[in-house]
């Protein structure tokens, strides 16, 4: 789903309406997996957020072209105590987002390493298509 709407200031008075409807108009998946993609010579290097994820939790797959990136976690707990407020608290936690790499990527040579709260992946270049020039006859 497309950002319709800015977040706004803490403290704003629209905030009590924003939150109301902001599944019709503000994707929060976006700003769970913020990338910046660097280019070099041979290669393309992703920088991707996910904080809080364990490496056991992610998943990268490769399938026609496209680089899906997608985390999953259950946290539960639950309290016993008289003094406490809930008696079950259960939060599921999952985002996912694929990128375009083209349809001659292999899997293998796909490299990815997760540290820090830091997806890096690196995603090797597509040869170049060689065009041989060619002479065309005047009449």
């Amino acid at each position: 789903m497309k950002t319709y709407l800015q977040k706004r200031n803490s403290g704003d008075v629209f905030d009590v309406f924003e939150d109301l409807f902001k599944p019709m108009f503000y994707d929060e998946q976006l700003d769970s997996m913020r990338t910046d993609i660097k280019e070099t010579d041979k290669d393309y290097q992703l920088s991707i957020e996910m904080p809080g994820f364990k490496k056991d939790e992610i998943k990268v797959s490769l399938e026609n072209g496209y680089l899906t990136v997608s985390a999953e976690k259950d946290e539960k707990q639950e309290e016993g105590s008289e003094n406490a407020k809930y008696l079950r608290k259960e939060c599921r936690v999952s985002c996912q987002r694929s990128y375009y790499v083209g349809d001659k990527v292999q899997e293998e040579a796909v490299k990815a390493k997760y540290e820090n709260g830091m997806l890096q992946l690196t995603v090797p270049k597509e040869e170049p298509k060689k065009i041989a020039a060619k002479s065309i006859a005047i009449e």
